[in-house]
């Protein structure tokens, strides 16, 4: 059994784990790992200090150590938010996953520190010992590998990798070197995944999403760009390329009469700086696009920081009437004091409480209270990832108007986003829009 500690001191460190590792494979070679690191820990140190964090840190091992108690596993912290857990035994990459969705479900149960609650969310790499002899630096620098590769993937925070995968970095570089020539040679373009009404089934918006046309690997998901645009500095480059995007697709909807809010994630970058208000406000002159036609998403974590640079910009982006929406609301950190100080339009509910919603009551009563929380911050709900008509039920029951997933479409290029406006077909009994399936839209009976 793991012990439960009374301080992040009496956890392992890395030294002192390696070691451990290397004495439990000299002892029998099949052993697991799992490297835990700890989703936007930094930002609850920054907002609320050092002593605060440390406590989150132990109330995390422990769960951790409660989780696991069962397989005789052993847990150390690699580094400030970075726990790994040794699992005796071979493992398969199916049962590994299981174990990351096991701890993820688990922390969807808030963790109270003071006067604060939090969800903790993780970015988790997994490694199968499969050979008879193999040293522990070995070892755990290939389940450091699995977890670089967990935090780049867009929807899934976990990686598996046996001991005879090579990460493909060489590729990564490339698709760096792409990204301008990308930008230059527009192979970049804005897909759009629609809102849907969830009681009449009519498309009320859309989700801007940025897809990268590469000339040698067709339709990239914003994984590669943004690790590219990280790596150049362009994030506000690419940021101000989707925004004017979705401005021109909003003129041509306009144009043919489909009048719908488009909404754009708004990065880091571009809430700090002090031209986006006038940006906004020129991509609308430009287009003649009124600006209520326009919501921009931020992610809590941004949110949380509660800077006074970060409320007068969202202040100011509102004035001109451009609506504001958290995205992925309960993933990560929610700290809900946020939402006390910041004016909002619409919290969008992240699709992990939606998935296995009919199985886990703490997923509804997570959408139920963030349904609460809109209604006194008079705010709209959306719901994402809405993947079947038990989620649509359940999702009305509660009460939720708005919603998007692949019951409805996934993201589109425009001219097939128009058409989907302009049709119609079933779910269950239900009229909903729907295009061919051979161009990519999942059709659910």
């Amino acid at each position: 059994m793991i012990p439960v500690h009374d301080s992040l001191r009496t956890l392992p460190n890395r030294h002192v784990f390696l070691k451990q590792i290397d004495e439990m494979l000299k002892s029998h070679p099949h052993h697991s790992m799992l490297l835990i690191d700890v989703v936007r820990f930094s930002d609850v140190s920054s907002s609320f200090g050092y002593e605060l964090g440390d406590e989150l840190l132990l109330n995390i091992a422990n769960r951790i150590s409660y989780l696991f108690a069962g397989h005789d596993a052993h847990l150390g912290r690699i580094s400030g938010d970075i726990f790994g857990l040794v699992i005796p035994g071979k493992f398969s990459q199916v049962q590994l996953q299981r174990f990351y969705i096991h701890l993820i479900e688990h922390f969807k149960t808030p963790i109270a520190v003071g006067d604060h609650s939090f969800i903790a969310d993780f970015n988790v790499g997994g490694v199968s010992n499969e050979e008879s002899e193999i040293a522990a630096s070995q070892f755990f620098t290939r389940v450091e590998a699995a977890l670089k590769q967990a935090k780049q993937n867009r929807y899934d925070n976990f990686c598996y990798m046996s001991l005879i995968d090579k990460p493909d970095n060489s590729r990564s570089i490339t698709l760096k070197a792409d990204l301008k020539r990308a930008l230059a040679q527009e192979e970049l373009e804005i897909y759009y995944q629609p809102k849907v009404n969830l009681r009449t089934l009519q498309i009320t918006g859309a989700e801007c999403l940025l897809r990268w046309n590469h000339p040698l690997d067709g339709i990239l998901f914003p994984g590669a760009l943004i690790e590219a645009a990280e790596s150049y500095n362009m994030m506000n480059e690419m940021g101000y390329w989707v925004l004017e995007a979705a401005f021109k697709g909003a003129k041509h909807l306009c144009d043919l009469n489909i009048h719908l809010k488009l909404s754009v994630n708004m990065s880091p970058t571009q809430l700090y700086d002090p031209n986006f208000v006038d940006q906004l406000a020129e991509f609308a002159r430009i287009y003649e696009v009124d600006l209520r036609r326009i919501e921009i998403e931020l992610t809590e974590d941004v949110a949380l920081s509660n800077s006074f640079v970060v409320t007068s910009q969202l202040t100011q982006i509102r004035a001109l009437g451009v609506s504001v929406a958290i995205d992925d609301f309960g993933k990560g950190y929610s700290n809900l004091a946020y939402m006390r100080n910041i004016e909002l339009d619409t919290i969008k509910i992240d699709k992990t409480f939606v998935m296995e919603l009919a199985e886990s009551p703490i997923n509804r009563a997570v959408i139920e209270a963030s349904k609460l929380i809109a209604t006194a911050a008079k705010c709209e709900v959306v719901a994402e990832g809405i993947e079947n008509i038990h989620q649509l039920h359940i999702l009305r029951e509660i009460g939720i108007v708005e919603g998007q997933g692949f019951l409805f479409s996934r993201a589109v290029p425009l001219e097939d986003f128009i058409t989907l406006t302009h049709q119609d077909f079933m779910v269950g009994n239900s009229h909903v829009r729907s295009v061919d399936s051979a161009k990519s839209v999942s059709h659910f009976n």
